[in-house]
């Protein structure tokens, strides 16, 4: 399990053994299912399927003629010894100028997959003028025949069962508590500036000693005003 590419869910799991084509739309199905396939010797079914996907995701006209003539030599070439279907007395298909096959070889033969006269026919046809959909009957036929005949065997193998033993099996990941994760998502208010002291104000007298400091000046005190006394309140003024 831990040496799939992405870690698969226990549902996402539990739905390969409920549909096939779920099963081949998961990358981690899919590399699990090879797997399974390469222990019965079928692998070059999968691999088949998985190129077709790759030439119909192509776009450059030239790439998509070098993908196909390689598609075809690898998996569809009549000259497999390993060819079950009657050969077709179709001419070998024309294309453009491509890079050579690779020279035959024992390694090479168990690439071939395995197609009825009528597929193998419009194959034909179709790589007169190859484009990203060459092989769709091809890669239909195979399709179905891994899931009619490898799928079921895959659902049943220990593989399968073991994976999905393990998954069901490991905990998942404990959830934090809630004071915890509120404590985590509640960010902490950064501490306020201090406000600086104001500088204190010199005395009006001045610092002894200070440069510029005015000289203190003593202001005299009033003095208290003298009572008036009735008589010189009356007294007219005299000219």
């Amino acid at each position: 399990l831990s040496a799939l590419c992405c870690r698969p869910t226990l549902e996402e799991i539990q739905s390969w053994g409920q549909s096939f084509d779920r099963l081949m739309r998961s990358a981690a199905g899919r590399k699990v299912f090879r797997d399974f396939l390469r222990g019965e010797y079928s692998e070059e079914n999968i691999m088949f399927w998985l190129a077709c996907e790759e030439l119909k995701r192509e776009t450059d006209p030239d790439a998509v003629e070098e993908k196909a003539r390689f598609i075809y030599e690898d998996y569809i070439s009549i000259l497999s010894p390993k060819e079950v279907s009657p050969a077709s007395s179709s001419p070998a298909p024309r294309c453009a100028p491509a890079p050579p096959a690779p020279p035959a070889s024992s390694d090479r033969v168990l690439l071939q997959v395995s197609l009825d006269s009528r597929v193998r026919e419009i194959v034909n046809r179709n790589m007169v003028e190859p484009t990203p959909h060459t092989f769709d009957e091809a890669q239909l036929q195979i399709y179905t025949l891994m899931h009619r005949d490898s799928y079921p065997r895959f659902v049943n193998s220990p593989l399968y069962k073991t994976l999905a033993r393990l998954s069901s099996a490991e905990p998942p990941p404990s959830a934090p508590s809630a004071a915890t994760a509120h404590a985590n998502s509640t960010p902490t208010a950064p501490n306020a500036p201090t406000a600086p002291t104001a500088p204190t104000a010199p005395s009006a007298a001045g610092a002894p000693g200070a440069p510029g400091a005015a000289p203190a000046v003593s202001t005299p005190a009033a003095s208290p005003a003298q009572p008036v006394s009735p008589a010189q309140a009356q007294a007219p003024s005299v000219q």
